[in-house]
């Protein structure tokens, strides 16, 4: 027999009077991560092999689900566009960060088989 390993997935939902929201995965916290190092939504979409337009929906996610955005943009001028992780989106980094470091112990340390 092959051996078994425990595997998954963890991620953030906001939760209301209406249902659930996806908030914070690893695919959003890998967007947040290349926003942080290039500065810019197309340069991170593209690193991840992900359209633009997914990545801009993404960012628009999150920064609907939290009272301060965590992700802000500026639109041409003579620097150009760009895009900035907040405060407010880098305290959600850390948190989902540890979390995600938590689970991967949990799931090290149930893979008995």
């Amino acid at each position: 027999m092959n051996k078994l390993r425990v595997n998954g997935r963890i991620w953030l939902e906001t939760v209301s009077d209406t249902g659930s929201e996806r908030f914070m995965g690893i695919g959003r916290l890998e967007l947040l991560q290349h926003i942080q190092r290039t500065g810019s939504i197309n340069q991170a979409a593209k690193a991840m092999r992900m359209s633009y337009k997914r990545a801009w929906e993404l960012v628009q996610s999150m920064n609907a689900q939290t009272d301060t955005p965590m992700v802000i943009t500026q639109t041409g001028g003579d620097r150009g566009g760009g895009a900035t992780v907040t405060p407010e989106g880098e305290k959600y980094l850390a948190l989902f960060q540890a979390l995600q470091g938590k689970f991967q112990q949990f799931l090290e340390q149930e893979s008995l088989f």
